[in-house]
């Protein structure tokens, strides 16, 4: 990481389920730009972290949502895309967001913009 990022970010490494409580007790939000980029059976809950730590206009983009086209194999028992599935029922309930994009072609990512 250059030295103007080393000022601006800082990097936390554990478990994103215990360290996401410990940022908000901090008060170091909201955030304008959220990426989820982790295990895919927690994409749910990340994306509901997301939402305490973002406000009205921030951008949240969630990768690896469509998983190869394996998240419409409904046999598949991969928690992996059980979690992505979870995720994106979530995500097109959720009415404070009132933008979803989807690259299905690129079987990579989701951006969500919060709109409340």
């Amino acid at each position: 990481m250059g030295a103007f990022a080393q000022r601006l970010v800082e990097k936390r490494l554990g478990q994103a389920l215990s360290t996401l409580p410990q940022i908000a007790a901090e008060g170091n939000s909201p955030f304008d730009l959220i990426f989820i980029d982790a295990d895919k059976p927690n994409n749910s809950d990340y994306f509901k972290w997301a939402l305490k730590l973002s406000r009205p206009g921030s951008l949240i983009v969630a990768d690896n949502v469509v998983r190869n086209g394996a998240v419409i194999d409904a046999t598949s028992s991969d928690p992996s895309v059980q979690g992505v599935r979870r995720f994106n029922e979530l995500l097109a309930s959720e009415p404070r967001v009132n933008l979803r994009q989807s690259r299905p072609w690129a079987a990579k990512d989701t951006t969500a913009l919060r709109s409340q």
